[in-house]
């Protein structure tokens, strides 16, 4: 009780003065009360025990008064009694070779770090430059010593203990220091004035990094769109589909691999600028200005236009693929009735300038005419044919096929042979007319059989050509509308059989009558070169076809039923995903409003919002993998949902954004809150305030609510004050207000901060309140970055006072919150 009332400074009751253990159990129990009523917890101490003299329980005690009342009110930047007093001896000896102090114990066992202690405060008592490392019994004596004899400190500790102990007790060396702690407390005025500077330093050396750091990323991230713009923008067209296909998928790794870091790098940037802009506005600085052309504003309209030309790039390159799948298809379909067409002109022109009937006989002659009457008519047969290729090589040019130069040759070759082939008709026809005169009639079965044979072989020609036409659909529709067509033609060949039949029967007729009349017949039917035999094998050969294109009709039919399941497919998963963005997308706005709880919570509660989203990002994978497959299918339409897969990347990027936003927002909240100490019940009024005035739920509003917020606050507002006020929460005249422009004001309005004058004030303690500093005091009194960065800004001292070296701090000061150029 006695050891309590010296130590503490207080009056404790009254002792029992006699002998019995009883009394002296109650003397026991009232020292513990009197260190319970002082805050301490006292774990397993009993009165009993410290009577029947229980030497572990006593030394415990004894080790809890000395940390409740010569450690526990050691306190450095907010930090708990033993971290504190570690934290204090750090850094006095931090300037001093072989001290690295980070415990109570080892570092401790060579006497130097005791030594520095000694040195730091009165550099009179010890030459610490004389000291040996490897001499710790002398060094820690010496400690002791000087301790003992000039600065009152009793010598609690035994050298020979501390070095012959592996591990020195940590509670007898904290006990000793807090005694150096005490006896140099009178030097803490000063340290903490250091202390004062070295917060604001920091926070200008973070705030420049911060700066750096946004330059750089902004730098990096538009120099990127500067070069992928003319990417996009490049037009060059290729000459087949394959060409542009790779395109595309070139295009697909773009949107995969290269663009998804860059938008994290985007939105990155936006959080680094408003986190930067409020740090600075908590501090007392200036707002951070990005140099020209750096502006988040800049980068959005950079981003836009990126977006623009993306945009553009992809619907080029469908469009490109359709148009030189239908180049590829034209040109398919050109070279295939060229081909048929030379077929059949093959010979033509000799067989239309012989001179044959000059030597003919009568019969023969008008065989001869006959047959050129047949010939014409197949000529006009295939006039649709001549102009279907005419046709098709114009619309290769208008599409600008590549290889239109050949195709261009080829169809002027065959309109040339076609002119001739007209020309020479005609010129035949006249031959043969002045001579029919002189000619009989032929038989009239071999002229029928030829003008019925030559429009049925030329319309089994065009039905075998179209049987084997090349087909391109895009839907179930169109195959559908093949496939009746088909089998429309398919309901014709039972009338074109009896047709057959009818010709045929035309040359049995021409035999019968030979036969009943002996006639013999000299070669085949002078009209026409189309035989019985040509007409049933081509009739055969087409009726070959026809199951040949039932099957391509029903495999295409296939086709499209599975690119229609492509397309259900992606919808139903496109109708989720963008119902699941909207929906989210309208939570946040709600979030971003009703928040409930303590900022923490709400940060906390964001957060694990923001992860539950990051979860949705399979599907979001998983429906690129459906356009993928749409794509590759080359489907372009989907009936069954109005969502592209271009809207619901942006949504996904929008709602990343927003909730990025809304949870850098809070944590701007947090900054403020704790910078200005405003208590969690002033945010909720806020909030509560801010919400009640914003009628449209925006987070904005106008400069009439704003207006009516501040009087419901307790203001009192002319135009003049209440312009003022403006010019603060919105500073660039946009004419609205957000609710952390307004938790800044209420901050600033009711909070105070370091001011340039503090940080003066400050300095002029280190200098020993002269009006400037010396760069070996600043060495001493701060760690060795900040007080190199001091030095390395302030200008030279110009006082009539001024000495060699000294430098003017008060300028400096004011710099630092932007009242001069630093």
């Amino acid at each position: 009780m006695l050891l309590l009332e010296v130590i503490s400074g207080e009056r404790l009751p009254k002792p029992e003065r006699g002998k019995m253990r009883v009394h002296k159990i109650n003397n026991v129990n009232k020292a513990l009360d009197f260190i319970a009523s002082k805050g301490v917890k006292l774990v397993s101490i009993g009165a009993e025990e410290i009577v029947d003299g229980n030497a572990k329980m006593t030394l415990g005690m004894i080790w809890t008064i000395i940390l409740r009342f010569a450690i526990q009110d050691i306190s450095v930047e907010e930090t708990s009694a033993k971290e504190g007093l570690l934290l204090w001896c750090q850094r006095k000896t931090a300037p001093y070779k072989n001290v690295n102090v980070q415990n109570f114990h080892i570092s401790w066992k060579d006497g130097l770090a005791f030594n520095a202690l000694i040195h730091r405060h009165r550099p009179d008592l010890i030459d610490y430059d004389s000291l040996r490392k490897d001499d710790p019994i002398t060094n820690l004596n010496n400690a002791f010593e000087v301790a003992e004899k000039h600065l009152d400190i009793p010598k609690m500790l035994d050298a020979e203990d501390i070095v012959g102990t592996l591990r020195p007790d940590e509670k007898a060396i904290m006990t000793y220091v807090s005694c150096f702690y005490h006896a140099f407390s009178g030097a803490q005025k000063a340290e903490t004035a250091a202390n004062r500077i070295c917060k604001v330093l920091a926070v200008n050396q973070e705030n420049e990094q911060m700066m750096e750091d946004y330059e750089k990323l902004a730098s990096d991230l538009l120099e990127w769109i500067r070069r992928t713009i003319p990417w996009l923008e490049n037009r060059t067209q290729e000459k087949t589909v394959n060409d542009m296909q790779a395109k595309q998928e070139d295009f697909r790794d773009y949107r995969r691999v290269h663009k998804p870091p860059k938008v994290q790098e985007k939105c990155q940037l936006e959080i680094s600028f408003n986190t930067l802009q409020t740090k600075l506005r908590l501090s007392n600085r200036p707002a951070f200005m990005p140099s020209e052309g750096r502006m988040v504003s800049d980068i959005n309209t950079a981003w836009h236009n990126l977006e623009g030309a993306e945009k553009g790039y992809e619907e080029w390159i469908l469009s490109e693929i359709r148009r030189l799948e239908r180049l590829e298809h034209l040109a398919e379909k050109f070279h295939q009735k060229a081909a048929i067409h030379e077929s059949w002109t093959d010979g033509k022109e000799a067989m239309l300038t012989q001179k044959d009937y000059e030597t003919s006989t009568l019969s023969e002659v008008k065989a001869l005419l006959r047959k050129h009457e047949a010939f014409e008519s197949d000529l006009a047969a295939h006039q649709d044919r001549v102009e279907q290729i005419a046709a098709i090589a114009q619309e290769l040019n208008e599409l600008d096929y590549y290889d239109a130069a050949s195709v261009n040759a080829r169809c002027s070759k065959i309109c040339d042979q076609w002119d001739n082939l007209g020309a020479l008709t005609h010129s035949r026809k006249d031959s043969l007319e002045r001579t029919e005169k002189q000619l009989e009639s032929i038989d009239e079965l071999y002229l029928e059989y030829a003008k019925r044979a030559a429009p049925f072989n030329n319309w089994m020609e065009g039905a075998m050509e179209d049987l084997q036409d090349m087909f391109i659909v895009h839907n179930i529709d169109e195959i559908q509308g093949l496939i009746t067509a088909h089998e429309q033609f398919k309901e014709t060949l039972p009338e074109a059989n009896k047709e057959r039949e009818a010709i045929q029967s035309i040359q049995a007729e021409v035999q019968k009558i030979a036969q009943s009349n002996g006639i013999k017949l000299s070669g085949g039917n002078p009209y026409t070169s189309i035989t019985p035999q040509s007409i049933d094998n081509k009739w055969e050969k087409a009726m070959a076809m026809v199951p040949q294109r039932d099957k391509a009709l029903q495999e295409e039919l296939n086709k499209q039923n599975s690119n229609d399941t492509l397309r259900a497919t992606f919808a139903t998963q496109a109708n989720a995903v963008g119902a699941y963005i909207q929906a989210k997308m309208e939570e946040i706005g709600r979030i971003s409003i009703e928040m409930n709880g303590t900022l923490e919570d709400q940060l906390t509660h964001l957060r694990e919002y923001q992860q539950n989203i990051m979860s949705y990002m399979p599907e979001i994978n998983k429906l690129e993998a459906d356009h993928q497959h749409i794509q590759e299918a080359l489907i372009f339409d989907n009936k069954y949902t109005s969502y592209t897969m271009e809207h619901l990347r942006v949504g996904w990027e929008q709602l990343l954004t927003t909730i990025a936003r809304t949870i850098n927002e809070v944590e701007n909240q947090i900054l403020t809150r704790d910078a200005k100490g405003i208590s969690q019940e002033q945010l909720y009024e806020y909030r509560a305030s801010f919400n009640h005035f914003d009628k449209k739920r925006s987070g904005q509003m106008v400069s009439d609510d704003f207006r009516a917020l501040l009087i419901s606050t307790g203001n009192s507002l002319g135009d003049s004050e209440f312009n003022r006020i403006m010019g603060l929460v919105d500073p660039n005249s946009t004419g609205s207000v957000t609710f952390q422009a307004f938790i800044d004001f209420m901050s600033r309005e009711t909070t105070d901060t370091d001011t340039a004058d503090q940080v003066i004030a400050s300095f002029k303690i280190l200098a020993g309140d002269k009006n400037y500093i010396t760069a070996d005091e600043l060495r001493r009194e701060l760690p060795p970055d900040q007080a190199e960065y001091c030095i390395a800004r302030m200008a030279p001292y110009s006082g009539p006072d001024a000495v060699p070296g000294a430098l003017d701090y008060m300028s400096f000061s004011t710099a630092l919150y932007g009242e001069s150029d630093l």
